[in-house]
């Protein structure tokens, strides 16, 4: 079998989403035989000092502090953009006008004129065989793949409801400190984007059906937080001085909105009528840590899912007896998605394996030569919902179009 030829990256930003994809790029061919092999070959950050501590951490071979080098570097054929999203339509664009692959962090964008942007250039790199996509790792999941893999197969008949949340508790404390993801000129929104982007992508996923149009309703439940240089503990963690500065926090602490979705689905007949949703995010629920959840009934039979308990799938198949409920698919078989390359049977996977995953479904779509998913073009329609339940938030509540 022949070598593999490199997939030479280079990856922009180094904290939370760094660390995650830096690991996920060095795994994935020792699990996967991909068509390329993918080599960390530099990180880039603004810090001198810090993104070299993190090369040497995350198993990078070289830095830059300045991105626009490390899409001028003959040796980078893939840029991934894991920065704040206030930065991801200016190296995005550079980078594929460069003719470098992307991949690219959610939300897509701060705007949806900045996305679309980014569409139009990646439509035309496509067209020269240069790719990107945007990371929606949660598709990743094997349970929620096997989910859609069951709504596409028909089991659940046709789609009537969709309720998904995502809940965490980190910013409870009204004390904890600002962060870039508080600021509207970085973030683009709060856990709107941050969090109920991936519920959004999920639930059109792995339903079929695009959302059409929103009632929403948008909270901030604490307008200033003190800057992280003035808090007093181990590591910017512990008490505040009451007199120190804090910011002013300038995005949504909450989303609530009910959606209507597209007539369509994966029977792409349109004569059944679309879905309709509710959906919530937050980073104030006490208790949960993690739980994106995402439940879809439909006139055969439901799916539940809840990633505090990841590697489950719950079902209910309406044919059965009728007070049989929903019953648990421990999704660690071979047949179900991704899991045949991990462990024997009923050993579970982790939050890392989804970024795995998709440098797997990456790195085989660009050896393809073909455009992996989601695409650009599908971040937009996400993004296009973010904007809708933002203008309808701000004229209260009002139904608005996703345009």
């Amino acid at each position: 079998m022949a070598t593999p030829k490199p997939l030479r990256v280079g990856m922009v930003g180094y904290a939370f989403m760094g660390a995650a994809h830096s690991h996920a790029w060095r795994t994935a061919p020792r699990f996967f035989d991909l068509p390329l092999d993918p080599r960390l070959t530099a990180l880039c950050g603004r810090n001198d000092d810090g993104v070299r501590a993190a090369a040497a951490k995350l198993g990078w071979d070289s830095v830059e502090t300045d991105w626009r080098r490390l899409i001028e570097r003959d040796d980078i054929d893939l840029i991934d953009i894991c920065t704040p999203g206030d930065t991801h339509a200016e190296i995005a664009i550079a980078a594929l006008e460069a003719g470098k692959h992307v991949l690219c962090e959610k939300p897509l964008a701060n705007s949806v004129a900045e996305a679309e942007r980014m569409t139009e250039v990646a439509r035309d790199a496509a067209a020269r065989g240069v790719f990107s996509m945007c990371g929606f790792s949660y598709r990743r999941t094997p349970a929620l793949a096997l989910a859609r893999r069951m709504v596409a197969e028909g089991r659940l008949g046709q789609i009537r409801h969709v309720r998904a949340q995502y809940l965490q508790d980190w910013l409870s404390d009204e004390n904890a400190p600002m962060t870039w993801r508080l600021d509207k000129s970085k973030s683009g929104s709060g856990t709107l984007g941050d969090i109920g982007a991936h519920s959004i992508d999920a639930a059109q996923w792995v339903t079929g059906q695009n959302i059409t149009g929103v009632s929403a309703v948008l909270e901030t439940f604490v307008h200033e937080r003190p800057l992280a240089g003035n808090l007093v503990g181990l590591g910017g963690h512990g008490d505040t001085d009451a007199d120190a500065p804090r910011g002013t926090v300038t995005v949504d602490d909450a989303a609530i909105f009910s959606v209507r979705f597209s007539p369509d689905g994966f029977d792409g007949d349109g004569t059944s009528p679309g879905a309709v949703g509710v959906f919530e995010s937050t980073r104030y629920a006490l208790g949960r840590k993690n739980a994106m959840r995402l439940e879809v009934n439909g006139s055969l039979g439901s799916l539940a899912f809840d990633f505090e308990d990841m590697n489950v799938l719950s079902f209910y198949d309406a044919a059965e007896s009728p007070d049989a409920g929903f019953r648990r698919i421990f999704v660690t078989e071979p047949e179900h998605p991704y899991v045949g390359n991990w462990w024997p049977t009923g050993h579970g996977l982790g939050y890392e394996h989804g970024f795995t995953h998709q440098v797997v479904d990456l790195v085989t779509a660009i050896g393809a030569g073909e455009q992996p998913s989601p695409s650009f073009a599908d971040a937009l329609q996400v993004q296009r919902v973010l904007s809708a339940v933002e203008t309808s938030a701000s004229e209260e509540s009002r139904w608005t179009k996703v345009n």
